[in-house]
């Protein structure tokens, strides 16, 4: 049985990569601080393999065929595939028997995820591992939420899919060890009138619902307010099947600044359990 080594949720704006110099320096450094930490506490938990919930922005998927979700199975991931981001490009290495296995555990559970041997990643995946300096050969498996065009899962769905993923990882034999990164959101605004927003009043409510451990607020009030937030606020459904893989993990938020130059509400955070050591 392998454990849970680490649940965590991160902002994944690649204006941080594109345009460090955008906001005044002492806050980029308390910001990229605050990612290096994280990638600290990441691997004072040793994880074997590390699962990424993060969504697709029109790279892998389009109009033509675009699935609720989608598990990655392939033994390498290139990215990022957008040629604009500063960034070095890297391929990750696969864990193609932990991706098979969740896929089929996922169909006998009764959900219907779409499969990929051949995905790429974007700046989605990217952006946190960067910034949080995570050892470039640790085995990934990408799992994509559509946050980009409607229909969408619902957040109540997302949660769901994020409780089987837990129990299923805790079931997983092939690893000791693995981690979670949830990455997205939290509020923001892409290519509309009210770009550059930041709703700094969605985004500290949920991060007190989540961190108050009610599931049932934080669905309703995600479900329910996440159009006030921007379009980019749709991925905290990644951060919804993070809090339905932790169960009953409490939740912590390690950073939160609204940050408009970045036009986003940069959040941190991690399930822990009590009294651990690196959380």
């Amino acid at each position: 049985m392998a454990e849970v080594t680490g649940i965590y949720t991160a902002s994944h704006t690649p204006v941080m990569l594109n345009f460090p110099d955008r906001i005044p320096p002492a806050l980029r450094a308390e910001i990229f601080g605050a990612y290096e930490a994280m990638g600290r506490d990441f691997e004072a938990g040793r994880p074997d393999v590390l699962i990424v919930l993060s969504n697709d922005h029109l790279h892998n998927f389009f109009l033509n065929n675009f699935p609720a979700l989608c598990i990655g199975v392939a033994d390498s991931y290139e990215s990022p595939i957008e040629h604009w981001l500063k960034a070095k490009r890297r391929t990750f290495a696969g864990d193609q028997a932990l991706g098979a296995f969740l896929l089929q555990e996922a169909l006998e559970a009764e959900f219907d995820p779409a499969f990929s041997m051949e995905m790429v990643l974007d700046h989605g995946s990217l952006t946190p591992l960067e910034l949080a300096g995570l050892d470039p050969d640790l085995p990934i498996v990408p799992i994509l939420f559509n946050c980009v065009q409607p229909p969408m899962p619902t957040m109540r769905r997302c949660h769901r899919f994020g409780r089987f993923l837990g129990q299923a990882l805790r079931r997983y034999q092939g690893v000791e060890r693995i981690a979670i990164l949830a990455t997205g959101g939290i509020s923001h605004d892409i290519a509309t009138p009210r770009m550059g927003m930041v709703n700094r009043d969605f985004d500290e409510t949920l991060l007190a619902l989540m961190e108050a451990g009610d599931h049932e607020r934080t669905i309703d009030y995600a479900t329910a307010n996440v159009h006030t937030a921007g379009n980019g606020a749709e991925e905290i459904r990644m951060w919804m099947a993070a809090m339905g893989a932790a169960g009953d993990l409490p939740f912590r938020r390690t950073y939160y600044r609204a940050v408009n130059d970045w036009y986003t509400g940069i959040g941190i955070g991690r399930f822990t359990r009590h009294g651990d050591a690196h959380g």
